[in-house]
């Protein structure tokens, strides 16, 4: 019939409703589900049904269920790295489409990164200063997957300094996405030392709490960035 919809299945409808009822609040971390004969009852579906909604939930790490006497069903506590798996999972989807192309993906990361630099550069603890080195990039390795996983996690240690979990969970997905052959190969033959000369102009600023200094580093580093892949 024109117009008509496939109803989803049972055990998604169950986990719709589950899901709310986490994200609401109205179950917080740590609370324990309904039994599962109590969640056939009040859902009319079947033990299997009620099984496989669990399972879908805890693969989106909602739910933690263990076994035994004590066992059970309960909401997880939120990890910011499992909920940025998830966020990247998306944004990796959307960046190998034609929805989302670089310049989308540089824009958000000027409205993050650079009041981030910002919030460092007055934040930062000296925990958070050795954890910026540790990430600096060795221009001299020449080899490209190494060098992404430094800068990812020399920006993934600026947005801790900010002290905000928030930061670190939406900023983490946008430095794991893949870039495509055409792209490595028209970079400039110096980029790398480039960013490597940013990144530590960055920590000098995040180190002497310059705070205004250090959103001007970051936004000419994004400024460069975006010259280099229009090319």
């Amino acid at each position: 019939m024109a117009g008509s919809t496939v109803r989803p299945p049972a055990y998604q409808l169950l986990a719709d409703e589950l899901r709310e009822e986490i994200t609401s609040g109205r179950l917080q971390p740590g609370s324990r589900l309904p039994p599962e004969p109590e969640l056939c009852v009040r859902s009319g579906v079947s033990r299997s049904t009620v099984r496989e909604a669990l399972r879908l939930l805890a693969s989106q790490h909602l739910i933690v269920t263990t076994r035994g006497v004590t066992g059970g069903s309960f909401v997880a506590h939120p990890d910011a790295e499992q909920l940025s798996e998830a966020l990247s999972t998306g944004l990796s989807l959307l960046s190998n489409s034609a929805e989302v192309g670089m310049a989308d993906l540089l824009e958000l990361r000027r409205a993050l990164e650079i009041p981030a630099a910002g919030l460092a550069a007055e934040r930062r603890t000296d925990a958070n200063l050795v954890e910026m080195r540790g990430a600096m990039i060795d221009p001299d390795l020449d080899e490209l997957s190494t060098m992404l996983a430094a800068h990812a996690a020399f920006h993934s240690a600026v947005a801790s300094a900010t002290g905000n979990p928030l930061y670190e969970l939406v900023t983490r997905p946008l430095y794991h996405v893949t870039y495509g052959e055409e792209v490595v190969e028209n970079l400039p033959h110096d980029y790398w030392l480039k960013i490597d000369a940013d990144h530590r102009e960055l920590l000098s600023c995040v180190r002497s709490r310059d705070s205004a200094a250090a959103m001007a580093v970051g936004r000419r580093h994004l400024d460069y960035i975006a010259t280099a892949n229009a090319r």
